[in-house]
């Protein structure tokens, strides 16, 4: 028995319900950035890394909001309905999903950009400089 089938997986109606309810709150940098180039994004994205890594590269299309900044009263020009989509610098850092919990800690809807930058660029895309 190895590693990987020491724990069995879960019945097929787990992992439906599982990976099914995951694209509720992520979503990937292929579509971040196909949506992003239509020019009329459905979501606000948010770089949550800080403002000197922000400038060092980004998302084109981010805005720079670090997650330990992230306040009510910075959402206010926001309608309440509006989607958040956060990143950071990828899958070994959780400030995105800090910054997840803190937008839905004030009742915002949220989803989070899995790879982050370090995603971004495996993809392909480019960054923007401030």
């Amino acid at each position: 028995m190895s590693l990987v089938t020491a724990i069995p997986a879960a019945d097929s109606a787990a992992a439906l319900a599982h990976f099914d309810a995951s694209f509720r709150y992520e979503t990937d940098c292929w579509d971040v950035h196909d949506a992003m180039s239509g020019g009329q994004p459905d979501f606000v994205l948010l770089d949550v890394r800080g403002t000197e890594k922000y400038a060092a590269g980004h998302v084109p299309g981010a805005l720079d909001l670090a997650h330990r900044k992230i306040i009510g009263s910075k959402l206010a020009e926001f309608p309440a309905e509006t989607l958040f989509v956060v990143y950071c610098a990828g899958p070994h850092c959780n400030g995105a999903a800090r910054a997840a919990v803190r937008l839905a800690q004030l009742g915002r809807p949220v989803k989070l950009m899995t790879g982050g930058v370090t995603g971004w660029l495996d993809e392909g895309f480019e960054l923007a400089r401030a």
